[in-house]
């Protein structure tokens, strides 16, 4: 007879040593029999939940072309933990009269096959509710039930204990406030590799990791753990029986278990719902997209009023007709519209912007600057110091290890594999030397001319707001302000008349001269406010 061995181990509680231990008892058992041995199939850190192993694929593979007459394995839950693999490998083998045997309990029959087959897929359903509830009981005491996110770092002897790696908390800082200044998480992942900083487990960055998926609330921009918050149970977990691959499946939220965890948290609560309030902005510009609108996303030109500003005749929107030029988008589209009139993209921004200057010239606003930029510079300061001593660390680690290389190759232990780590090391401490070189000093003096460099920057309100480092910013607390702005032609010679809806609207309204007690004539009641734009607002080819 010709034998073969089937042997597998698990990850999940099991060790590599299991392997060899399940060969040598089932090689005794094959010597017993008086059968020879002709092959073994090993499937290593595989799990039995599913048939998609490649040892075990092959031996059905070789089974087929009659490689071998019987199969020894150490018991019937080493071959699979589902009720119904057992049985079709059972099924396939008696066709091709193949005999199973088990070590434990000798040649397997039909009985063996239902009573040991219920008994491993029993044991599999009970291991994972054991384990849910080990994790939900971690979740609700504030620990955490999961692996060690990135800005973590775990106390020694304290399972699901973790506390902030400052470090890290700074590069974390730093991802959520380029997104939210208009970052991509491709531009932002090349700024942190062309920088040299390490990325989680030392791997380099990715835009995958930093944007994640929002439903299932991975990647840095989703974690929750960041704002002080476990939530935990977000997805269900389940095995695709053909692919043996888990598959995520976003949970509802009634059935998240979430923990405050005050402790944990590196970003405010302020910062985090900007992030949310831009990931739903390129949410919704992606699924126009995928509805067939015919700008490409990815250069579409986003202005500081994109998306606010409205034909007052047919509610369509106002776009970008000609150059730097906004135009009734149904009229130039399909004709259905007569509105025909349009208005230079700086000159309704200057409009809507002009009432803002006036406010926020106002003296408590300057002291409230000056104290902002002080308490800027202060977080600043610290977060520099606190990287410059990570990578002051980390350089002694490193020249501690090229140190312990060198002498290992001098006692002629040289091996390519130290080579290479021994270049890699010698590359990260040139990379740390010329960060640390360029830090700049800590202590920051306060401008003396702060006051008057803050009304010069009020005057160039518009140039300002328009720079591409933080247009998408600035586009995002005017929408806050903003409902939309209606634009329609004002009358032969009157250019064009805007309707703001909104609170900015009430803010306009108070910096106009009289303020609540004596409004404009062009102003409206509530919340909104008129403009009728003349020729000292708009060039004389306002109505091309």
């Amino acid at each position: 007879m010709r034998a073969v061995i089937y042997a597998r181990y698990s990850s999940d509680n099991q060790r590599e040593a299991s392997i060899e231990d399940q060969l040598e008892i089932c090689r005794r058992y094959i010597d017993r029999q008086c059968w020879t041995l002709v092959r073994t199939y090993e499937d290593r850190a595989l799990s039995g939940a599913s048939d998609q192993r490649p040892a075990y694929r092959q031996m059905l593979a070789d089974a087929e072309t009659g490689h071998f007459d019987v199969i020894v394995t150490e018991a019937l839950d080493r071959l699979g933990r589902r009720l119904s693999d057992v049985a079709r490998l059972y099924d396939q083998l008696e066709f091709r009269g193949i005999t199973l045997h088990a070590v434990n309990i000798g040649q397997v029959t039909t009985m063996h096959v239902g009573l040991l087959g219920t008994m491993a897929q029993l044991y599999l359903s009970d291991l994972k509710e054991k384990t849910r509830r080990g994790q939900l009981g971690r979740a609700l005491a504030g620990k955490i039930p999961g692996g060690k996110a990135y800005g973590y770092r775990l106390v020694e002897g304290e399972p699901g204990e973790r506390l902030v790696d400052e470090a890290e908390a700074i590069i974390v800082r730093r991802i959520f406030r380029e997104f939210t200044a208009g970052m991509s998480p491709q531009a932002i992942a090349k700024a942190l590799n062309a920088e040299g900083v390490p990325g989680p487990d030392g791997r380099q960055w990715r835009d995958t990791t930093i944007r994640g998926q929002v439903d299932r609330g991975t990647g840095i921009l989703n974690n929750s753990l960041y704002v002080g918050r476990i939530e935990w149970n977000r997805c269900s977990y389940i095995k695709d029986p053909r692919s043996g691959k888990r598959v995520a499946r976003p949970n509802p939220k009634n059935a998240w278990e979430i923990v405050d965890v005050p402790k944990l948290q590196i970003i405010d609560d302020d910062l985090w719902e900007a992030v949310k309030r831009r990931q739903k902005d390129l949410a919704f510009e992606i699924e126009r997209d995928d509805h067939g609108n015919a700008l490409n996303r990815a250069h579409r030109r986003k202005f500081l009023l994109s998306g606010l500003l409205k034909c007052g005749c047919c509610g369509g929107g106002f776009t970008i007709v000609a150059q730097d030029r906004y135009g009734c988008a149904t009229h130039r589209s399909k004709g259905t519209c007569n509105n025909n009139a349009t208005v230079s993209r700086r000159g309704i921004e200057g409009r809507v912007l002009g009432g803002l200057k006036q406010k926020l010239l106002a003296p408590e606003l300057v002291r409230e600057f000056i104290r902002a930029f002080q308490e800027e510079v202060n977080r600043s300061n610290t977060e520099r110091e606190v990287q410059v001593r990570a990578d002051r660390q980390q350089l002694d680690s490193i020249k501690r290890k090229i140190a312990g290389i060198v002498t290992a190759i001098e006692e002629g232990d040289y091996s390519r594999a130290l080579g290479d780590r021994l270049a890699d090391l010698e590359k990260q401490q040139d990379l740390l030397q010329v960060r640390l070189s360029e830090a700049p000093p800590s202590t920051v003096r306060l401008h003396p001319r702060l006051a008057e460099v803050y009304a010069e920057k009020i005057q160039q309100l518009e140039k300002a707001l328009n720079d591409p480092a933080i247009r998408a910013e600035a586009s995002d607390v005017l929408r806050s302000l903003i409902d939309r702005i209606e634009l329609r032609p004002a009358g032969e010679g009157h250019g064009i008349a805007a309707m703001l809806y909104g609170d900015l609207a009430e803010i306009l309204v108070v910096c106009a001269p009289g303020g609540k007690k004596n409004p404009p004539k062009a102003a409206a009641s509530g919340s909104q406010l008129s403009v009728v734009a003349g020729v000292g607002f708009e060039p004389t080819t306002f109505r091309l």
